[in-house]
């Protein structure tokens, strides 16, 4: 193996945010509304849930850093150039001798994207690639479902999540899928383990039909994830906005923004989420960082692949 990258420096300035878990290649289909099996031609993202996260963070001026494991191979020197050109922090970024970048291949549509996961280095996440410096200088700590699905990475993160300060505010996308993790019930003990540290919650309708069963109330989720720990909960609707649940507080429901016409929906519930953490680390009210949150969602919406490169504009619509 491999030891860190050392294409970047040192820790540099206090860390906004920390992205641990999948930094991938998302390979995303040219023709429009069909399904894989239909679908000829792919073009090349950076891809994975805390990759998104933090490239969109970085866009809007957050210093972030990356801990993620890629290939030692051209797809992993492809992810390594985006990260930097971003001006993330790589020093944390793994990569794996033997073993392939992971790539994930998804078809092009408006609704819930169909995908088939190829999965390699993105596992391979260790204790070593997380200096106590780095973790508990950081505002906020941010994971996903994928990114625990597998060892070794599963027990790094949430080892670290256990050993961070009070001053660090965990996050987590719940973005479960079985075919990610087949194995529900540890799944819902690795997230119940994660959320006894009070973190901020995204969760989705179909996350919560695949991980805990279709259904369900609303309140019920709501009542589920805070008796596991989680302090704030963001479900989003889809194209009926999204809900903010708050601990002792009422629920908040806020619509979604109108966007004439849907260019690309895959990512968009990494860019609500960045817009939520973006007002999170600004200090916005809740019922503020949800509409940053579906803010930068609709900007997602109307682009294929990334968040476009005019993060001063888009700071200045969500500090609106």
């Amino acid at each position: 193996m491999n030891a860190l990258s050392e294409n970047a420096g040192g820790t540099g300035p206090a860390t906004d945010l920390i992205c641990i878990g999948e930094t991938l290649i998302d390979f995303i289909g040219t023709q429009v509304e069909m399904p894989i099996n239909e679908t000829k031609d792919y073009h090349r993202y950076l891809g994975g849930s805390p990759t998104n996260v933090a490239m969109n963070m970085a866009r809007l001026g957050m210093n972030v850093a990356m801990i993620s494991s890629i290939g030692d191979d051209g797809f992993g020197d492809y992810m390594l150039n985006r990260l930097e050109e971003a001006g993330i922090n790589t020093r944390y970024v793994y990569r794996a001798e033997q073993i392939p970048s992971t790539v994930i291949f998804i078809n092009n549509t408006a609704g819930t994207p169909e995908f088939i996961p190829y999965r390699g280095a993105d596992k391979e996440i260790y204790p070593t690639q997380i200096p106590e410096s780095l973790l508990n200088s950081s505002k906020i700590y941010h994971t996903t479902c994928f990114a625990l699905s597998l060892e070794p990475a599963r027990e790094t993160i949430l080892s670290t999540a256990e050993r961070a300060e009070k001053g660090v505010q965990l996050s987590i996308d719940i973005n479960y899928s079985e075919k990610i993790w087949p194995d529900r019930a540890q799944a819902m003990e690795a997230i119940a383990r994660y959320c006894k540290h009070g973190p901020l919650v995204k969760i989705s309708q179909d996350d919560v039909d695949r991980l805990l069963g279709p259904g369900l109330s609303h309140t019920e989720v709501f009542t589920y994830l805070h008796g596991l720990g989680a302090k704030t909960i963001c479900f989003t609707l889809g194209k009926d906005g999204a809900k903010l649940s708050v601990q002792g507080q009422d629920v908040i429901q806020l619509s979604a923004l109108k966007v004439e016409k849907i260019m690309d929906a895959t990512g968009a519930g990494d860019a609500f989420w960045s817009g939520f953490l973006y007002g999170h680390i600004k200090g916005q009210t809740p019922e503020k960082c949800l509409s940053s949150a579906l803010k930068m969602a609709a900007i997602k919406l109307q682009n294929v692949g990334r968040i476009p490169d005019y993060a001063d504009v888009i700071s200045d619509i969500l500090n609106d």
